[in-house]
């Protein structure tokens, strides 16, 4: 007992090591995800100016821009680890995920709640259908429709923050329509979720199903091919003598 405490330890380190810089850039993620429903639900940025609508924005862009940053280096340095494929999508589902359901309460009159549900239901049905995937050996990568989904998703995620303090912006002669950028881009959002949705799930029953359904075929075959020819079962079997 005494020489097993003192390895425990430094496994438990050692874990931690492998937690890389990506992995680490993930985790901000991760963490700020937190502080921007606090943004958006505490009173303490109650100010007529829009800072608190600034700062979220800025969170939000952030964030997504560090999504681009832990892969690149993840890639470069050969770093692409079990523990990072976890963490990336996790991050990318929670800061989309948080940021709608706080809108619902944020700016109920540009995010419904029924806009929230349909983006969670759409992340349940694409990770069910990964997880079935991998229980067969299968990986199903991003789409480019998914990979455009997550670009249109953190637009209407910002022009829905700002819409809350302004509905236009003017820069000397040109004037920048957020409400207007903000309705397109939830709409167009909605769509893009349900069509990408449905690219997994055809590609899913075309491809992985099939096979699946093939191998489980093959070994309840294999299963019941001893009791087709008669063999007797192995607690009837002669033993041999040894």
């Amino acid at each position: 007992m005494d020489g097993w405490l003192p390895h425990s330890r430094p496994t438990a380190r050692g874990a931690w090591d492998r937690v890389n810089l990506p992995n680490y850039i993930t985790l901000t993620r991760i963490f700020s995800v937190p502080v921007l429903i606090w943004i958006l639900s505490s009173h303490r940025f109650s100010g007529g100016h829009g800072e608190r609508e600034l700062l979220a924005s800025g969170l939000v862009i952030a964030a997504s821009i560090t999504d681009g940053i832990d892969g690149y280096l993840a890639r470069k340095r050969g770093q692409i680890t079990t523990l990072g494929m976890l963490l990336d999508p996790l991050a990318d589902k929670l800061m989309v995920t948080a940021a709608y359901i706080t809108l619902v309460q944020f700016n109920p009159a540009m995010v419904p709640a029924w806009i929230a549900v349909l983006v969670i239901a759409r992340e349940f049905l694409v990770s069910g259908l990964r997880t079935i995937a991998a229980s067969e050996g299968f990986t199903i990568d991003a789409s480019d429709l998914g990979k455009l989904k997550m670009v249109v998703q953190i637009v209407s995620v910002v022009a829905a923050i700002l819409d809350h303090q302004w509905w236009q912006w003017t820069v000397g002669r040109f004037v920048l329509d957020i409400h207007l950028i903000a309705h397109m881009a939830i709409w167009f959002m909605v769509a893009i979720s349900l069509v990408s949705a449905i690219d997994y799930f055809a590609a899913f029953w075309s491809k992985i199903d099939r096979t699946a359904t093939s191998r489980r075929r093959k070994r309840a075959f294999i299963l019941s091919r001893p009791k087709k020819f008669g063999v007797a079962p192995a607690h009837m079997q002669p033993r041999e003598e040894k």
